[in-house]
């Protein structure tokens, strides 16, 4: 049975509610910032759905170890998620493609 994209809800070891955006593939692309509410973690939810179809709302960066991720930002520039390492930064870039593709339309978990 085929995966669709999901966001999912989960509780951290402190208490703190966190989301990841799970591709269709079943590996995840996006993980959140810890929320104190699960209100606010939705909202975080939503904001990537809604901004993720503008380039500008990526921000590119490169870690210490020359290795390639992004943060989802929101409107006001805070962000919203950040994405795994990649080695390459065409792999980034095929990541950024994939929020964009299934962001917008996943249906969300909660696993909390």
């Amino acid at each position: 049975m085929p995966k669709h994209p999901r966001f999912s809800i989960r509780r951290d070891k402190q208490g703190e509610f966190r989301f990841n955006l799970t591709a269709a593939n079943g590996q995840v692309v996006l993980a959140s910032e810890g929320y104190r509410t699960r209100a606010s973690c939705e909202a975080g939810i939503a904001s990537v759905q809604r901004s993720c179809v503008e380039d500008a709302s990526f921000r590119r960066q490169q870690a210490r170890n020359g290795k390639h991720y992004f943060s989802v930002l929101a409107p006001n520039q805070r962000i919203v998620g950040t994405s795994q390492l990649y080695t390459a930064r065409a792999s980034m870039e095929n990541g950024i493609r994939s929020v964009q593709a299934n962001a917008p339309g996943a249906q969300v978990d909660d696993e909390s």
